[in-house]
């Protein structure tokens, strides 16, 4: 049998190595008969065996040094020489280090185009289909498939009702809108506690204007039916009554508030026409029973055929002129009746038309000019000061005010004679408490004073002015 050879370029040293490691039993035993080996039943000398062993290993090593010499401009001629261009040595040690594929194929980017390898999502852009159920699979469960997965919300304690509807009423103080709140309330989980949400709008009421007590009302006739029931609404004024003690600290007029408030749900059909009915001689609180007492005289009322719809009044904006302008006139008169100017200042706030104040102004100073005595003189210019200090009247509408009776004193003189120098008097004495600027007391018009001389005088000059 015959090997074929192939010439294979193997440098000196590693043939050197090679016939050393393999020749040196022969050398042992030299001078003995050359040896066979039997292979497929055919005896083969053993030099052609070493010869076939030199090439296999110089086959396998020149294969070894190809593979990672590839791609970096090493390459084999025809006659087994290595041809070599360009190539910088590298430590071992660096190349155990290196990444890069062994096998030289390929442009070095992630394997599977990113989607592969542990923790990873896949490539961008893939978009997953809906995993299916298997029923062969051992964890599989029937109940799996009707499950509902639901948010619960944890119902709120007295702690935590307060201090998230607090808020939520106060926010609608400013904006009037019910069907906001009832969406707010419905995604809270109330409870036991959905009485407390007309206790606490109508304390928080109490305290506030007469214009938020007015939308309390109407927030409570619309959450009943939607987030409380009629039932709630009841319990909850039970509980006002009980608490009247301790809200007349801080509303004195607390009780009359509360029966107003009872009266006003009386007459919007949330409340039973027989509740103040069942209190009647089992009521020992002085405060409830004054609440219950308001009660009945404003439902006596509208039995005559007028109904409650507005108890509270018309506030701010919503009120017209003319009743503003009357408003104003009857609290002036009572001021001069009574000269509490505590009282006053509490009424101008509750129409809560900070706006219209320069009509105040304007009355005010009109009423002096119309005057005969210094006690009204003295009486406005007092409260002039009082509403100036408390900030109850700003600067502009004391301004506005009194540039109206600056236009308007020609015509008010046609009636009033000397408004002129009363005008000049009062304004001087705002100007000297200081109420006024000096550049609004400058704008203050004064008549002409026009001297005459008649024959019979004697040539006096006449100081009286016109």
């Amino acid at each position: 049998m015959e090997i074929e050879k192939e010439h294979i370029y193997i440098t000196p040293t590693e043939l050197e190595n090679l016939s050393d490691a393999l020749l040196s039993g022969d050398e042992e035993n030299a001078g003995s008969e050359e040896r066979k080996t039997e292979i497929n039943g055919n005896w083969i000398p053993a030099t052609s065996i070493t010869e076939a062993k030199i090439n296999a290993k110089a086959k396998r090593r020149l294969r070894k040094n190809s593979s990672r010499d590839s791609g970096r401009g090493d390459s084999v001629s025809d006659n087994g020489e290595t041809l070599k261009v360009g190539v910088v040595p590298t430590s071992p040690k660096g190349r155990l280090l290196d990444r890069r594929s062994r096998s030289g194929k390929g442009r070095g980017l992630p394997k599977k185009g990113g989607a592969g390898g542990k923790g990873v999502w896949g490539t961008p852009g893939q978009v997953y289909d809906v995993e299916e159920v298997d029923i062969k699979d051992p964890n599989y469960d029937d109940d799996q498939e009707n499950c509902v997965y639901e948010t619960v919300v944890l119902p709120l304690d007295e702690r935590a009702f307060e201090k998230t509807l607090t808020p939520i009423i106060q926010e609608y103080f400013e904006h009037g809108d019910t069907n906001e709140v009832s969406e707010m309330l419905k995604n809270l989980n109330l409870g036991e506690m959905k009485y407390s949400v007309p206790v606490l709008a109508v304390s928080l009421a109490l305290e506030g204007k007469a214009s938020h007590r007015e939308m309390t009302s109407k927030l409570i006739s619309d959450l009943c039916g939607t987030v409380v029931s009629k039932t709630d609404v009841e319990k909850s004024f039970d509980r006002l009554l009980k608490e009247l003690p301790e809200l007349v600290l801080d509303s004195p007029r607390a009780p009359q508030l509360v029966g107003q408030f009872i009266a006003r749900a009386v007459g919007d059909g949330i409340l039973s026409s027989t509740y103040i009915d069942g209190y009647k001689g089992t009521v020992d609180c002085v405060q409830a029973r004054a609440a219950l007492d308001r009660a009945t005289v404003l439902l006596s009322v509208t039995k005559g055929g007028k109904r409650i719809d507005n108890m509270w009044g018309t506030g701010g904006g919503q009120q017209s002129v003319k009743h503003l302008v009357k408003e104003i006139d009857m609290l002036l008169k009572e001021y001069l009746l009574s000269g509490d100017v505590l009282e006053a200042e509490r009424c101008l706030q509750e129409l809560e038309v900070p706006h219209f104040h320069h009509e105040l102004v304007y009355e005010a100073v009109v009423m002096v000019l119309e005057s005969t005595g210094d006690k009204t003189f003295k009486m406005i210019l007092d409260l002039l000061k009082s509403l100036w200090r408390s900030s109850v009247i700003t600067m502009d509408q004391m301004k506005r005010g009194y540039e109206r009776v600056y236009r308007e004193i020609p015509d008010i003189n046609l009636d009033v004679p000397h408004s002129y120098s009363v005008l000049e008097r009062f304004v001087e004495e705002c100007f000297q408490a200081g109420i006024i600027s000096k550049p609004l007391r400058d704008l203050c018009p004064s008549r002409g004073r026009k001297r005459f001389v008649s024959e019979g005088d004697g040539g006096r000059l006449k100081l009286e002015s016109y």
